[in-house]
């Protein structure tokens, strides 16, 4: 079954270019796009798509505010939202994480990326220009956040320690169980408990906290 998709950049070639693109992969169908954030989400909403691709400027409503719009701490059921940008800025990384996006791509990523992006979000992992990953995390480790990180509601075991510091390499399922030689289904069960310890909505979450607190340094 395919992944249904939405686009949205207001740029129209980019956003067209996006469509062929993600149109040409195996397993994926693009079923809606707009040009402005407020489309987006209104469409979104309607269409329920298993991945939102927005750009992070768009007039009306930004890229982060979509997200937060779908995705964001206050939605009961949200969506999975990967993030494009022309720009490599951190802030603007951290604030569409923040507000609850699964991955962040520069748009010069290539069409092998991008389809991995999607494949990963719609999975319930996470993908982040491997450019990016650890020096944003490790940078906004050091500078913030504003708030001290959370306290786990239970102490993590050894295990999840190990798994949580997988998580935040930004390493997939698949690579987490080969290099812990455990099963992809004890993979996911520890996941699982890293969430519902830590609060944590996605598995960027669960990386943004293994930085916050010093478990992982770049």
């Amino acid at each position: 079954m395919s992944i249904r998709v939405i686009v949205a950049d207001d740029q129209e070639i980019v956003r067209t270019g996006l469509v062929m693109i993600l149109g040409a992969q195996p397993g994926i169908e693009v079923v809606g796009e707009a040009a402005d954030g407020r489309r987006a989400v209104e469409l979104a909403r309607r269409l329920r798509p298993d991945v939102c691709l927005f750009d992070i400027r768009m007039p009306g409503l930004d890229g982060i505010e979509a997200t937060r719009a779908l995705a964001g701490p206050a939605v009961d059921d949200p969506l999975a939202v990967v993030v494009i940008t022309t720009f490599d800025l951190d802030e603007y990384v951290y604030a569409a994480l923040r507000a609850g996006a699964r991955g962040f791509l520069l748009k010069n990523a290539g069409a092998a990326l991008l389809s991995q992006a999607v494949h990963a979000a719609a999975d319930g992992e996470a993908l982040i220009a491997p450019s990016i990953t650890a020096r944003l995390l490790g940078t906004f480790a050091r500078t913030g956040p504003s708030s001290p990180p959370v306290r786990p509601v239970e102490e993590l075991t050894h295990r999840e320690e190990q798994v949580l510091v997988t998580v935040a390499r930004g390493r997939t399922n698949n690579e987490i169980a080969d290099e812990l030689r455990i099963s992809l289904s004890t993979v996911k069960s520890h996941i699982a408990s890293l969430m519902a310890k830590l609060g944590a909505r996605n598995r960027v979450e669960i990386a943004m906290w293994a930085y916050e607190t010093g478990r992982v340094r770049n």
